[in-house]
């Protein structure tokens, strides 16, 4: 590999190990032994070593999602940008978070939705915050409480459709979340 390739790759992955430092993956002190390692690799594959425990979050920092009489669903293991704006008239959004992955520290979700349906559902421990406003329509929040340092925010607003935030474990059905958590939590 030539010297302006490897320069190129030492940048790329000082960029991945700065923006994972400034989404909470690890310490000033991390950052700066890593960033040490990088000027003494001589290989890309010693480069790639130094972020391979890094999702590539940095490289999709925002992302707009527009629907108009139709569906998307975004099921499996897929990379969520930090902030996603969503668009919804008259169709359906289901954002599958459960196998996706999530920034260290805060996801933005902004939704707007005109006459009809997002669906967020999240995996156990992350925490969900919810900022929306509705008119003429409904807003359902049936998550878990959670104390991780994975946070899924959702603002934005309702107009006669729906926005509902589950959460499930992987692979559950809404059905069988439900009987879980009737099973769980104490009588009151």
């Amino acid at each position: 590999m030539s010297n302006t390739l490897l320069a190129d790759r030492r940048d790329h992955i000082i960029d991945r190990l700065s923006s994972g430092y400034a989404n909470g993956a690890f310490e000033v002190e991390e950052l700066e032994r890593r960033v040490a390692l990088v000027h003494d690799a001589q290989t890309p594959a010693e480069l790639d070593a130094l972020a391979t425990d890094l999702t590539p979050l940095a490289l999709v920092p925002a992302k707009q999602v527009r629907i108009m009489m139709g569906s998307v669903e975004r099921i499996g293991p897929w990379v969520v940008p930090q902030h996603l704006a969503a668009r919804v008239v008259c169709g359906n959004l289901i954002l599958d978070l459960r196998e996706a992955q999530l920034a260290h520290g805060v996801t933005t979700i902004e939704v707007n939705i005109t006459m009809g349906n997002v669906e967020v559902i999240v995996p156990p421990g992350v925490a969900v915050e919810v900022e929306a406003s509705s008119f003429l329509g409904n807003v359902e929040q049936r998550t878990e409480p959670a104390s991780g340092t994975t946070v899924v925010r959702v603002v934005g607003r309702v107009k006669l459709g729906n926005l509902e935030l589950t959460t499930r474990q992987v692979g559950e059905t809404a059905r069988e979340a439900r009987r879980r958590r009737r099973h769980t939590q104490p009588y009151r």
